[in-house]
């Protein structure tokens, strides 16, 4: 009888999702930890729009009766929560554009 995953385990698996480092994968620990710190503050930064945003829509559309504010807050939410999403996944897209180049 022959085993498909005889050989592996979870950590295999988990490992062959993971993306790598692609192109940045010949860079130290000091320059990976310098992108992930900018990356992080990145990501806190849009998510703080993302909240403004929400609280102003919220103050706009009650206590204000402010149209425009609310709807510009739908934007911030937006677009904070966008920017999360294309920081979050840029060190996979990286990854797959780097190894269809290859």
């Amino acid at each position: 009888m022959l085993m498909a995953a005889e050989k592996g385990d979870i950590n295999t698996i988990i490992g062959g999702i993971a993306p790598d480092w692609g192109p940045f994968g010949s860079l130290g620990n000091e320059a990976r930890v310098m992108i992930e710190v900018v990356m992080a503050v990145a990501i806190l930064l849009c998510l703080g729009i993302a909240i403004w945003g929400a609280a102003k829509q919220r103050i706009g559309a009650t206590a204000l009766r402010d149209t425009f504010s609310a709807e510009q807050g739908k934007g911030l939410i937006v677009a904070g929560l966008t920017g999360v999403f294309i920081i979050g996944s840029l060190g996979t897209l990286f990854t797959i554009v780097y190894g269809m180049a290859v």
